[in-house]
């Protein structure tokens, strides 16, 4: 039989767990590297990702192409399958989340050639085609056109000029403005611009201002970052167009429908 003390001293036990446990953090994304990024963003009944039927196919058909903070995957290899690039590499810095992006290219890639098989396998008549037939490219390989990447494109990616012809950056500025600060964007600018080829195309929807409020304490350094930085996400196309040197820019939509609410963000197309 338990003594008193013992008794006491699992109780104090029991109860300092309890505390410990109603203390666990939640997970903090200081680089905005959500797990569930997708799951919040996009509205459940979409089919897409409705940035998608905003994007020209003549930017990404047969180009090499690079997404700039590709999460998990999705929208890189949703630009793969549905513009048949030549290449296309995703890129970001949670070496978690490129690894949870190749989990995804492998199971999209075995559902493609499920289809294909099914397809191949079954007898079509000629005169009366189905209308549900999926349109499926005989000659993609998804796992050659697609690649991923774990880098800090800010600080350690090594640049060497013209490479793609479209690059995207898809709701990553702000967490680059607010780690890096002004430094950072330009840097992220500069080094896009050095990337891409002439006549290439940099697809780039910013996070407005109140958006980096919400966030700004998420670390110490981004609470710092915050309270200098001077170049606003207004000012983006006045840079991109006047200081770093593209040669024209197009708002290609200003209110995305099918995302949710504070997800409709403005998507800029500069032309280098």
């Amino acid at each position: 039989m338990a003594t008193e003390p013992m008794k006491q001293e699992n109780k104090a036990s029991k109860g300092k767990w309890k505390k410990n446990k109603k203390r666990k953090a939640k997970d903090v994304f200081i680089y905005g590297n959500y797990k569930n990024y997708y799951g919040y963003r996009i509205d459940r009944n979409a089919n897409e990702d409705p940035r998608l039927a905003v994007f020209k196919k003549e930017w990404f058909e047969g180009k090499d192409c690079l997404d700039i903070g590709c999460n998990r995957g999705n929208v890189t290899i949703a630009i793969a399958k549905k513009f048949k690039c030549r290449s296309i590499v995703g890129i970001d810095i949670d070496e978690g989340l490129i690894d949870s992006a190749y989990w995804n290219l492998e199971k999209v890639s075995r559902q493609v050639n499920s289809i294909k098989r099914e397809t191949k396998g079954s007898t079509v008549n000629a005169e009366n085609p189905p209308n549900d037939e999926p349109n499926v490219d005989e000659e993609m390989d998804l796992p050659h056109v697609v690649s991923f990447h774990q880098e800090n494109f800010v600080e350690h990616l090594q640049v060497s000029s013209e490479k793609y012809d479209a690059i995207v950056c898809l709701s990553v500025s702000k967490w680059i403005h607010l780690n890096w600060g002004d430094e950072g964007i330009i840097t992220l600018f500069v080094k896009i611009w050095r990337l891409l080829r002439p006549g290439g195309v940099f697809l780039l929807e910013p996070q407005p201002w109140s958006s980096y409020k919400r966030n700004r304490l998420v670390s110490e350094t981004t609470k710092a970052q915050f309270g200098r930085i001077f170049l606003h996400p207004g000012k983006f196309r006045e840079i991109l167009l006047d200081k770093i040197g593209f040669r024209s820019a197009e708002v290609i939509t200003d209110k995305l429908t099918g995302t949710v609410a504070g997800f409709d963000r403005p998507i800029t197309a500069y032309y280098k």
